[in-house]
């Protein structure tokens, strides 16, 4: 029988148990924004083989279950209630420790944005009604039964198992949640739209598998000398990223940037029916996020998208083909002649048979190659050739894109963290060799590349060959890396694997010394690593 008082000591319970294990749950808030608040995803990422944070959670409902239970035992000679309650403080006390172990469990920090704290109210209010709906349930259980010591156990240790349940949960409220907000997403785009259809600005679309964010930001340097510019901030490449952007400025400007990214076939037509580009620019394509999509094929199809709905068209040397008369419209274009130093970059900028020689402190033979597709698109817009190259001089470099910084005790650090591509990657390592002294390289490794992760990752291993220390960080995902550079001739002694990027820098701090050069070659998303 259920009585009143079980109904308030399950209510109280179901509160505090509430509150603490949605805390608990930050690191899969986490997950699921990085997700793109994508349930599956979530799901999929927590029950994967050999996953280390479903043991986190199975160790906290373990040592939740073994203390609640101890706690009940101990103060069951004080009655059912005490030890009910004594065996609710342990289960509190176990999610305290769990949540401040894993306080800093996200390498990228959680974005309390609006939408997040929805979700997270929402993963409560289920949360609650799963336990109060248990303890009723274990309640009604073991007043069945009639003993004491079982009414106390059956009451508080079986709840202890719901940490395990916590990413289902959450993707269950993650579903709720979308009842809210995809129609509020909808009518977010739809004034973003709107905006963009109002203002007479020349809006112009940026994509590809790779540089989007580079060749965006060069053009927007080199365009601003002549017009006023708004380009879409950091990697802001999606619906919502780019809507943000736009209802949250004044729109003031002659030309709009918008990166535009892809993870699944629809999304750029998503994204041209909102911005309404007449421009567009397709940097290059690779199998960068074949994952996805499944095949080359399929992101050429995806990526064209955009070079079909636009008037115009800038194509990189991998994307020539999507639009035949390309070269019609001013794109003949190349940057020859590439030298590449530990100083900078010199090449020649050729624009429809004219050639300007360019000095650029931006490191990589893809510097160039961005600089000149950036600097394509001003000419196409009505920037002179000669003011172009003069600019592309003055250009800044991309954070987190071969950016070259002195460290401490005179140690040279490349700094080419974002996510990187095979044809990135391969630069980055060249680029490394250039420098004296000796030649670091700390990576985890290239991801989203489908059915070819592993033979591009045993490429990536052979690349780093005849570097003085290769750091690999993490486990399953280096072993193709580990398996080329070894293959390739590598010295076993210059290699090193650790489990965390904290790790690898403290074999750095031990190891290097004024002069040596160190590269981070790709810093991968919690998803990817934990």
């Amino acid at each position: 029988m259920i009585t009143t008082e079980m109904y308030l000591t399950s209510a109280a319970y179901a509160l505090l148990l509430g509150l603490a294990l949605t805390v608990a749950s930050a690191p899969l808030l986490g997950i699921l924004q990085q997700e793109g608040y994508a349930g599956r995803a979530l799901l999929r990422w927590f029950y994967r083989k050999k996953g280390e944070t479903v043991k986190r959670y199975a160790l906290l409902a373990l040592c939740s279950a073994l203390l609640a239970g101890l706690f009940a035992l101990v103060f069951s000679f004080a009655g059912i209630r005490v030890g009910v309650l004594a065996a609710h403080i342990g289960y509190l006390g176990m999610c305290a420790v769990f949540i401040y172990a894993m306080r800093s469990a996200l390498k990228v920090p959680l974005q309390r944005t609006p939408r997040l704290i929805r979700l997270a109210v929402v993963c409560f209010l289920v949360l609650f009604a799963v336990y109060f709906g248990l303890s009723l349930g274990m309640g009604a259980a073991s007043a069945a039964i009639g003993h004491p010591l079982a009414h106390t156990l059956l009451r508080s240790v079986p709840l202890t198992a719901l940490p395990l349940l916590l990413p289902v949960l959450l993707a269950f409220a993650n579903l709720l949640a979308k009842a809210y907000e995809i129609p509020h997403t909808k009518k977010f785009i739809a004034t973003a739209k709107k905006k963009l259809a109002q203002s007479p600005c020349v809006k112009v679309g940026i994509t590809g598998s790779f540089a989007k964010t580079s060749v965006k930001c060069f053009a927007s340097e080199i365009l601003s000398e002549k017009y006023r510019v708004f380009a879409t901030p950091k990697s802001y490449n999606t619906p919502v990223g780019i809507a943000k952007c736009v209802n949250e400025s004044a729109l003031d400007c002659e030309i709009f940037l918008a990166e535009m990214g892809a993870r699944k076939t629809g999304d750029i037509a998503e994204l041209c029916d909102m911005v309404c580009p007449t421009v567009a620019v397709v940097t290059g394509i690779c199998p960068q996020h074949l994952e996805s999509f499944g095949s080359v094929e399929a992101i050429r199809r995806e990526k064209g998208v955009l070079a079909a709905r636009a008037e115009k068209v800038v194509l990189g040397a991998t994307a020539a083909e999507l639009r035949a008369d390309a070269l019609a419209e001013g794109r003949d274009f190349a940057a020859e002649d590439i030298v590449c130093t530990p100083e900078g970059t010199a090449f020649v900028w050729q624009m429809n048979g004219a050639r300007f020689p360019v000095k650029t402190p931006l490191l990589g033979r893809h510097a160039a190659e961005d600089l000149a597709l950036a600097g394509a698109l001003a000419y196409l817009l009505g920037m002179s050739s000669a003011d172009i190259a003069s600019a592309m001089e003055r250009v800044h470099g991309v954070p987190h894109r071969l950016q070259c910084f002195k460290g401490e005790g005179g140690v040279q650090i490349l700094d080419d963290s974002y996510n990187s591509n095979i044809l990135g990657a391969h630069d980055a390592l060249e680029t490394l060799r250039l420098f004296g002294g000796r030649k670091y390289v700390v990576t985890p490794g290239l991801v989203e590349l489908g059915e070819l992760e592993e033979e591009a990752n045993a490429r990536l291993g052979a690349d780093m060959v005849g570097l003085d220390r290769v750091i690999l960080v993490g486990e399953t995902l280096v072993l193709s890396v580990r398996q080329g550079y070894l293959g390739a001739g590598g010295d076993e002694a210059k290699l090193r694997v650790v489990p965390t990027l904290q790790a690898a820098q403290k074999v750095l701090a031990e190891e290097l010394s004024e002069g040596d050069c160190v590269l981070f070659l790709n810093d991968l998303p919690d998803k990817y690593l934990s």
